[in-house]
């Protein structure tokens, strides 16, 4: 579980059809994002909330309305998460990543060498790789949507990684090949953002 370097003080878990996640928050934005695919029951996500956030006890309106559409996205719906965000210590570059990356839109897909690209650094696909695996808010900074340049699913690491990764493009309407590459979206038509757009 990737942790955000700022401290969370209040809490919501939601129910998805693939277990339970929590999010975190604090009066400045959202702090992090545990996916639903590692925890099987409510008792276990509120675990894993004492666990890595003890100061949050209890819920706030931010966190409730994360959930809420979280747990609408989790049901298929084409949702955006129009949320404060708390990026506290991380770098100038994965705060650039990480605004960029949040603007890919459901169901789109960006390559790393494009958000490098996009982000001021054309040779820094590696950092951006970096900066998704420090992601401690994914969906909310869908770092999913971000493949290889030829359509490879790569690193992912929520529970499940790379399959993970697939099951929620699938669920948006992306489509794979066989093999897992990034092929379009409803009839094979590659739906790649252009380099600079937000969405």
């Amino acid at each position: 579980m990737k942790k955000n370097h700022a401290a969370a003080t209040a809490r919501s878990i939601y129910q998805a059809p693939c277990g339970f996640g929590v999010l975190a928050a604090n009066d400045n934005g959202l702090v992090a994002h545990h996916l639903p695919f590692g925890c099987a029951c409510a008792g276990d996500a509120l675990e894993l909330a004492a666990e890595l956030h003890p100061e949050a006890v209890q819920e706030s309106t931010l966190t409730r309305a994360a959930a809420e559409l979280m747990a609408r996205y989790f049901a298929g719906e084409p949702v955006s998460f129009d949320l404060p965000l708390e990026l506290q210590g991380f770098t100038p570059f994965q705060v650039a990543v990480y605004r960029f990356v949040a603007g890919i839109p459901y169901g789109k897909v960006a390559s790393y060498q494009e958000v490098a690209a996009a982000c001021g650094s054309p040779r820094g696909a590696r950092a951006v790789g970096g900066a998704m695996a420090s992601n401690a808010l994914p969906i909310l900074i869908p770092c999913h949507r971000v493949v290889g340049a030829s359509g490879v699913m790569t690193g992912f690491t929520a529970p499940g990684g790379v399959a993970s990764k697939r099951e929620l493009l699938v669920m948006e309407g992306v489509v794979l090949s066989g093999s897992g590459v990034f092929k379009g979206r409803c009839g094979g038509v590659l739906h790649r953002i252009s380099t600079g757009a937000q969405g």
